[in-house]
């Protein structure tokens, strides 16, 4: 799997390293976005030293800062604040970014999407709900 170069930022400060992917997209908006996911040692399509798997495939944009990372543990790699999860009432905010084709989803399109994106209906990863809880309120959390 093929990594991408780390690049300097300074998004938190100047020593954080962000990983920045080529465009590789004729679509220059999808191109532009996908530009705009930070994570540690990215690939193409959003997937990072965390989770690389071949569903691996979407970014979330944080509630705390309104950026898209690959994941949590990337944030939290990343950035020097915590993470706060998107409260249900806020899930019509597009915050889910599929690595596959660029579209960016709902965070209930994403919940309600079984696991494929709608757009081009690339898998999502299932196992990602084990971890809703660090980005969404969900019953049970705060």
């Amino acid at each position: 799997m093929s990594r991408c170069l780390t690049k300097r930022s300074t998004a938190d400060s100047e020593s954080d390293p962000v990983v920045e992917r080529p465009r590789l997209f004729p679509n220059d908006t999808m191109a532009s976005q996908l530009a705009d996911v930070r994570g540690v040692n990215l690939d193409p399509q959003t997937r990072c030293e965390h989770y690389h798997g071949p569903t691996d495939i979407i970014a979330i944009k944080m509630k705390c800062c309104g950026v898209y990372y690959a994941c949590n543990d990337c944030h939290a790699a990343l950035t020097n604040h915590a993470t706060e999860v998107w409260p249900e009432n806020e899930w019509s905010q597009k915050a889910i970014l599929c690595g596959a084709c660029g579209v960016e989803l709902t965070i209930r399109q994403y919940m309600e999407s079984e696991f494929r994106c709608p757009a081009c209906r690339s898998q999502f990863n299932a196992g990602c709900r084990n971890h809703y809880h660090l980005y969404f309120q969900v019953l049970g959390s705060s």
